[in-house]
């Protein structure tokens, strides 16, 4: 009589693990069916730009805002090597033309401003350098 008990268990448990795989593709099949219905054809979650919409600036063709034409840089951590050249270039550009903006800097060193906010504050907190005026009307001064 045992063994009959012991039976009926093993067909229980058969049985209900058959109808939990069959709830859940029952279930994924009723998914499958609204997607389609609403145009869908896939149900994972999408991942990038949405369709339609256009890639960044790059790929236009057009170099980035602020950058320097021709010239591309990675992206990355610069040396200490580098920050120190393009701060002794920038001391010696600025010593030789004081009161100029950043932007005019640049122009005169063609480096983009980007590259040189680092050291122009490197070089003012050494005070190296001095600033007059605010924001975009900030003027640079060798001390």
């Amino acid at each position: 009589m045992a063994t009959i008990n012991q039976l009926d268990r093993e067909i229980q448990d058969k049985v209900g693990s058959f109808a939990q795989e069959l709830t859940l593709l029952v279930r994924k099949a009723a998914v499958e069916a609204v997607a389609g219905a609403l145009g869908a054809t896939d149900t994972r979650p999408r991942r990038g730009r949405p369709p339609g919409r256009k890639a960044a600036s790059s790929a236009t063709g057009r170099p980035r805002r602020g950058a320097a034409p021709g010239r591309r840089r990675k992206r990355g951590r610069r040396s200490a090597e580098q920050l120190g050249a393009i701060s002794d270039r920038l001391y010696k550009y600025v010593k030789s033309n004081p009161g100029q903006s950043i932007e005019q800097i640049g122009k005169g060193l063609g480096l983009p401003t980007s590259e040189l906010k680092r050291p122009a504050s490197n070089l003012l907190e050494g005070k190296k350098l001095r600033t007059t005026g605010q924001r975009r009307g900030t003027k640079y001064h060798a001390r």
